[in-house]
C-alpha cells in the first residue's frame, strides 16, 4: 500500500513539474522556426539595435564630448575667390563690379595726370612709394625739358585677377588692357620717342589696396608691374 502512496507521488510532482515547464516557454516565448527575421540593411546585413534618439532625455552627454558644431562653410579652392571671400567679411559694402568701375575710373585719371605731371591729383591716388617714384620720374622727365603725350583712346578690359587680405588691409589686382598713343617730345617739339600715329596695345598689371578698418572707403594704388 505505502509503494502505491509513493508511486502516486512521483506522478503528481511530474505533472506539476510538466505544468511549470509549459508555463515559463508561454511567458518567455520559443523559437518555432517561423519567426520573422530581424531587419536587413541595403546590403542584406541584419541591422543593429539602434540606441536612444538624440533627443531622448536619458541620453547623458560626457564631459568633452559636445556635440560637434556644423562645419563652417567651405570656401572656394580658387584663391582669388578665397581672397574675394575674405574682403567681403572684412568690407560687406564690398562690390566686386563698383570696385572694377571705380579702378577704370582711377586708371583713366592716373594715367592722364601722370603724362600731364599732375602731382596734386596723383598724391591722394597712389601710396606713398608709388608717389615718390611718379613724381621722380616726372621731375627727371621736366629736368631733360621732355615733354609727354598721352591719350588713353580707350580700355579695352579691366579685370580682377587677384585678391587678398593682410591684416585688415584689402589688396584686389586689376589686370588693364588699353589703347593709347605715347608721344615724347623735346623742347622743340621733336618726337624722341613713341609714335603719334600709332595707337598701342598697352597691358598694365595695378594693385589697390585699402585698410578696411579705415573710415575712408577710397583704394589707392599700391603697385605697378607689366606682364612677363
Amino acid at each position: 500500500m505505502g509503494q502505491a502512496f509513493q508511486f502516486l507521488d512521483i506522478i503528481i510532482f511530474a505533472l506539476l513539474a510538466a505544468f511549470l515547464v509549459m508555463r515559463l516557454r508561454s511567458v518567455l516565448g520559443r523559437r518555432t522556426g517561423h519567426e520573422r527575421p530581424p531587419p536587413k540593411d541595403a546590403f542584406g546585413r541584419a541591422k543593429k539595435v539602434e540606441g536612444p534618439e538624440k533627443g531622448d532625455d536619458k541620453v547623458v552627454q560626457l564631459p568633452g564630448r559636445e556635440a560637434a558644431e556644423a562645419p563652417a562653410e567651405v570656401e572656394d579652392a580658387d584663391p582669388f575667390s578665397a581672397g574675394l571671400a575674405q574682403i567681403r567679411r572684412a568690407d560687406r559694402n564690398f562690390d566686386l563690379d563698383e570696385f572694377i568701375a571705380g579702378a577704370r575710373t582711377a586708371f583713366d585719371m592716373i594715367v592722364t595726370s601722370y603724362a600731364a605731371g599732375d602731382t596734386d591729383t596723383l598724391q591722394p591716388l597712389l601710396s606713398e612709394d608709388v608717389f615718390d617714384n611718379f613724381a621722380r620720374a616726372i621731375a627727371d622727365r621736366e629736368d631733360q625739358g621732355r615733354v609727354l603725350e598721352t591719350t588713353l583712346v580707350g580700355i579695352r578690359s579691366a579685370e580682377a585677377i587677384e585678391a587678398s587680405m593682410s591684416r585688415t588691409v584689402a589688396l584686389v589686382t586689376i589686370k588693364f588692357v588699353s589703347e593709347q598713343i605715347n608721344v615724347t617730345r623735346d623742347e622743340d617739339g621733336g618726337v624722341v620717342d613713341g609714335d603719334a600715329t600709332r595707337v598701342a596695345h598697352v597691358t598694365d598689371i595695378w594693385t589697390f589696396a585699402r585698410d578696411t578698418a579705415s573710415r575712408n572707403p577710397n583704394w589707392t594704388l599700391v603697385a605697378t608691374e607689366a606682364p612677363n
